[in-house]
């Protein structure tokens, strides 16, 4: 079979891995999935499919390492919470159910908005719930097989209930209540492994546009038996790895007090860190951590408008990237978040990293948080320098917005423009592997408006359930709000990097 040609012609671009711009126009040549080549514009004679992008800025595809579809129903519904009493309103005392249509809609906010703003590979870490329910999990995955996105999903695994993942809890919460939570345990380790077993065989991440990967919720919430499980799950089928590691302060509390020892130098002592392995959030962190993470080749997994949202602190990105630590970016959940802009998070990486001390020269210039949503978002999920880059050889996940607006105008600096002030109005084309997924601002695939309307009509008769749900978690907040007060009078190492402005 003749291997389809597409010429994104006249086009400006951010090239290679170093994304320069010397504002030339050019013609890119697609074949198949992959860039064949890059030329002066007007130096790629044949197609098969020929696409005018003058007027054009041509950005390798934002990877947004972390959301969570579960929360797409939940936005806006939540503020000034952090995450240790947010995190309730998600995993709610009466769950609400879905239909297999209502999880697939749910799934769609995310990846409409992903694609709409250039975001062209997610992670979904979603939610089993209390039971593995096959039909729901469908849903996910035909809703990205649908759309056209690069997705790889995990399913935050967890063998330990969620009341046990905090400190102090006898002191805190009634003990009926305790009781209660720990009787809701989740699905079963055995169950959850052969879920990612059975689905990686037709959905290898490397092999699949939509694929599989591990995700271990985190590791207050597991076993160190089951911990290990999923390493040797991953290692075996050579997927990549996620964990949720030291979001908070209360989480370097309770790794002192569940292991000894902070959560990151745990996991390294029973050989957790591996390369294509990331801890989300990686928020709070010491010196010998970051070199576990640089001497591992595992990735530190920065979420800035979420951390900042659940006023978890500063991630000390400039001293990850001094020790040679892959730092790659992500949204995390809508709940939280309300948006899962890429362009946002990229903009928000830069501009917060300028809160961590006075020295100038080492704030995070807005060139190295689009590395960090690109090439360094494909580095950290096992896909080596394939993906995140334009440059001939690499995968063909582009993104294209339009320079003849107010934005790029006059056209100075194109990544700094596109970092700080563009947040997708003017993403007019985006392509998947190569085939075509939005172009003239128009999904190729699916009805936007018609998918909008649908998801509108069913949260008004699930609005209400929503309301109850949250409303059934209250004496399990006023019990982590103790906890909470607790945590922050319990002391921490010395020579944790400071998160917080006090």
């Amino acid at each position: 079979m003749k291997t389809r040609r597409t010429l994104l012609r006249n086009a400006t671009a951010l090239l290679g891995d170093a994304l320069a711009c010397d504002g030339r126009k050019l013609d890119v040549l697609i074949a198949g999935d992959r860039i064949a080549a890059i030329e002066p514009a007007g130096g790629i004679a044949e197609a098969d499919l020929v696409i005018d992008l003058d007027e054009h800025l041509l950005v390798p595809g934002l990877i947004n390492s972390h959301q969570h579809s579960h929360e797409h129903f939940q936005r806006g519904r939540t503020e000034n919470l952090p995450l240790e009493l947010w995190m309730h309103l998600v995993r709610t005392r009466i769950p609400v159910q879905l239909t297999p249509r209502q999880v697939y809609l749910r799934t769609m906010i995310g990846a409409i908005e992903s694609l709409r703003t250039g975001c062209t590979t997610l992670v979904d870490d979603t939610a089993l719930g209390a039971s593995i329910n096959r039909e729901n999990i469908d849903a996910v995955l035909k809703a990205y097989d649908d759309i056209g996105i690069r997705s790889l999903v995990g399913f935050a695994m967890m063998d330990k209930p969620i009341v046990d993942n905090f400190p102090f809890v006898a002191e805190n919460f009634p003990p009926e209540l305790a009781t209660e939570l720990r009787e809701a345990r989740p699905p079963a380790a055995d169950d959850c492994i052969t879920l990612v077993r059975d689905l990686a065989r037709d959905r290898h991440p490397l092999e699949s546009r939509v694929g599989v990967l591990v995700s271990v919720s985190a590791p207050q919430r597991c076993t160190e038996a089951f911990l290990m499980r999923a390493r040797a799950l991953a290692d075996e089928l050579t997927l990549p790895v996620i964990t949720h590691v030291q979001e908070t302060r209360l989480q370097i509390v309770t790794g002192q007090l569940f292991y000894g020892m902070p959560q990151v130098e745990y996991l390294d002592r029973i050989g957790f860190l591996k390369p294509a392995t990331s801890l989300i959030h990686a928020v709070w962190l010491n010196p010998r951590e970051i070199q576990a993470l640089a001497r591992t080749g595992a990735t530190a997994q920065h979420n800035p408008w979420s951390n900042l949202l659940l006023g978890s602190g500063v991630q000390p990105v400039r001293e990850l990237l001094d020790a040679g630590v892959n730092v790659s970016l992500g949204s995390d959940g809508s709940c939280s978040t309300v948006t899962v802009n890429m362009l946002n998070v990229l903009g928000s990486a830069a501009a917060v990293s300028k809160l961590r001390g006075d020295d100038h020269r080492r704030w995070l210039s807005a060139r190295e948080a689009l590395q960090a949503g690109t090439l360094a978002g494909g580095r950290a999920l096992g896909f080596g320098e394939s993906l995140g880059s334009l440059r001939v050889g690499a995968i063909a996940d582009i993104a294209a917005y339009r320079t003849d607006t107010v934005t790029f105008t006059p056209f100075n600096d194109p990544i700094r423009q596109l970092v700080y002030a563009e947040r997708g109005a003017g993403l007019d084309f985006s392509m998947v592997g190569g085939e075509v997924v939005i172009n003239r601002g128009q999904f190729a695939r699916i009805d936007e408006a018609a998918i909008l309307a649908e998801i509108n009509c069913e949260f008004r008769e699930l609005a209400e359930r929503y309301t109850e749900a949250e409303a059934s978690v209250a004496p399990i907040l006023a019990a982590v709000e103790r906890i909470h007060q607790q945590g922050l009078k319990t002391a921490i190492p010395a020579d944790t990097y400071p998160a917080r402005i006090a």
